[in-house]
């Protein structure tokens, strides 16, 4: 099938790639000359496993095109997916206006009839706005769709190549059949295609995001509880994790979600509630209650440096919001960070992908270094912040001998506190005994 993706971000170039992946002749296209550029040289500027070798077998087959020219793109689709940003304005609403960019773009390039997806997270009734701005500047016929992303940075191309349920919301028979054509190659194992009306594939995101970031709030808090009254939160987790009903899925603690999605669709949502009327105060705990647990992991490293948290080093492992990605977006590291800078504490840095991101945030105003040891050297805590495997399993003898003081705050629970007790060091993960 012709596909043209508008938007070559995370999410229009692992669609792309993926598509392309299975035989589909896809047109890339986005308004960065520079970014398109590159990646005509296969130089990817985001760390996705998997990602560059699909973008650069996928070029060298003739499958993959990529162009800064959208308008003649989006002509050669018979499938035109739109995959730009939908970032959050100060409001917390999604600001669309990339959206209804491409949405006029494609009504001044609408030579035949066309399915339009919108696959970027937008706000229910975006698609029918969509709709109504190309059909009130043009007279040929299109239909229009709403397909989600469900990707998992990090385990992107793996999420698109073997999804767990594709989401289509549609409005014809039309767009119906090319979208079974466009996604059957990935359900082949039985894993269902849920075709639904435009909205509720729309709210289907947003309430996929605010679930996931509800159980990592519920379990930071759990996890609170359990330093106030002395219980273990991995304990509580097995506990719990072997109801079926509730199942191991997102219920480690840890130091506060972040990235791309769920802090800004949870926003999105509650902006969206609030637009009809309804006080959404379930979901503004759920965003509460993980603004509270970055504060904490704050307090909690510049109370181990008491009286003078000015003449610390502490080491920071791990920048990237999560592990197997280089995205800092909403990353616990940022707070943390921040407010280690205010109190005139040196921090000492060490992730595996993210600092240029973290360079770029930050300048010289911390040291970023290329190896983890490095970061530890003369510290007087080391605090965990990312789960990167290279951090499981260090040389503890090692660490001990180089710190300063011998103090770890685990942001992650990586580590057994016995064992800890043993090597010498002051310990605490969160939520643990």
């Amino acid at each position: 099938m012709r596909v043209t993706v508008v938007g070559a971000g995370y999410v229009g170039l692992v669609t792309a790639a993926c598509l392309a992946e299975t035989g589909n002749d896809v047109v890339c296209a986005d308004l960065d000359s520079g970014k398109i550029e590159l990646l005509r040289r296969n130089v990817i500027p985001i760390f996705e496993p998997g990602l560059e070798q699909l973008v650069r077998s996928n070029q060298e087959a003739g499958r993959l095109r990529l162009t800064s020219e959208v308008g003649p793109a989006i002509e050669e689709g018979r499938v035109v997916i739109i995959a730009v940003g939908t970032p959050h304005e100060q409001s917390g609403a999604a600001d669309l206006s990339q959206v209804i960019s491409v949405a006029t773009e494609i009504a001044g390039h609408l030579n035949e009839p066309k399915v339009i997806v919108t696959k970027s997270t937008v706000p229910v009734g975006t698609t029918y706005r969509v709709r109504d701005h190309i059909a009130g500047m043009t007279a040929t016929p299109f239909s229009v769709c709403s397909n989600p992303e469900f990707l998992t940075q990090g385990a992107a191309v793996s999420d698109f190549m073997k999804p767990d349920r594709v989401v289509i919301g549609v409005e014809s028979l039309e767009a119906r059949e090319a979208m079974d054509e466009l996604y059957s190659p990935y359900v082949r194992t039985g894993n269902p295609i849920l075709y639904m009306d435009i909205a509720s594939a729309e709210l289907t995101k947003y309430a996929a995001n605010a679930m996931l970031a509800s159980r990592v709030s519920f379990m930071n808090h759990i996890a609170e509880l359990c330093d106030r009254v002395g219980a273990d939160v991995l304990q509580v987790r097995r506990g719990i994790a072997a109801d079926h009903r509730i199942g191991p899925a997102f219920l480690f603690p840890g130091p506060g979600y972040g990235g791309s999605c769920l802090p800004k669709d949870l926003r999105a949502l509650v902006a969206t509630a609030r637009s009809c009327g309804m006080e959404p105060d379930l979901l503004e705990a759920i965003g509460a209650v993980n603004d509270r647990q970055k504060s904490l992991l704050l307090e909690r490293t510049l109370a181990a440096l008491a009286p003078d948290p000015s003449q610390a080093t502490v080491a920071i492992w791990g920048l990237a919001f999560k592990a197997g990605t280089d995205d800092m977006r909403d990353s616990p590291a940022i707070p943390l960070v921040e407010g280690l800078l205010r109190a005139g504490v040196r921090v000492r840095a060490h992730d595996p992908k993210a600092t240029d991101r973290a360079r770029a945030l930050f300048g010289d105003q911390i040291d970023l270094v290329s190896d983890p040891y490095l970061a530890v050297d003369g510290a007087d805590s080391l605090v965990i912040l990312t789960e990167w495997l290279p951090y499981r399993t260090p040389d503890f003898d090692r660490i001990h001998r180089m710190m300063r003081t011998p103090r770890i705050l685990d942001g992650r629970n990586l580590y057994d506190p016995r064992r800890m007790k043993q090597y010498g060091f002051h310990y605490s993960g969160i939520g643990r005994r």
